[in-house]
């Protein structure tokens, strides 16, 4: 099974957030693991806001992290857009109870185009069909 890794659970397993071991579990029994760079931009800035790292630091965690688990990165085009914006309105934030924001529309985006499910900490994506 193929998994989006959402950068909910990249900050989580990077921040050792209750629940990441559980994620390292999910992680472990996929065949690919794939994420994108909004995924990596708003991993790097969470982690510079909650920690003492500078983004060389965590641009350096994450890089670690993605070697560590030999997630690939998915590029974004055309198509995630379209799936970005059918995600917002079937799951966004004041259409639906999933409430997703941009970073999660396109991280459902990326995930539906490349066949994975989603793998994530919190809610975020409970409501939706990637869960």
């Amino acid at each position: 099974m193929k998994r989006f890794v959402d950068a909910s659970a990249l900050v989580a397993i990077l921040t050792t957030e209750p629940g990441f071991e559980q994620l390292i579990l999910s992680a472990s029994e996929a065949d690919q693991l794939i994420t994108s760079a909004i995924a990596q931009w708003e991993t790097i800035r969470a982690l510079t806001r909650t920690s003492d790292l500078t983004p060389e630091e965590a641009a350096r965690e994450f890089d670690e992290l993605l070697m560590r688990f030999g997630i690939g990165t998915v590029q974004i085009g055309a198509r995630e857009a379209e799936l970005a914006i059918e995600a917002h309105r079937l799951h966004g934030k004041g259409n639906h109870h999933a409430r997703l924001n941009m970073g999660d529309c396109f991280a459902y985006a990326c995930a539906k185009a490349n066949g994975a499910k989603l793998l994530h900490k919190g809610d975020d994506f409970a409501l939706t069909d990637l869960a």
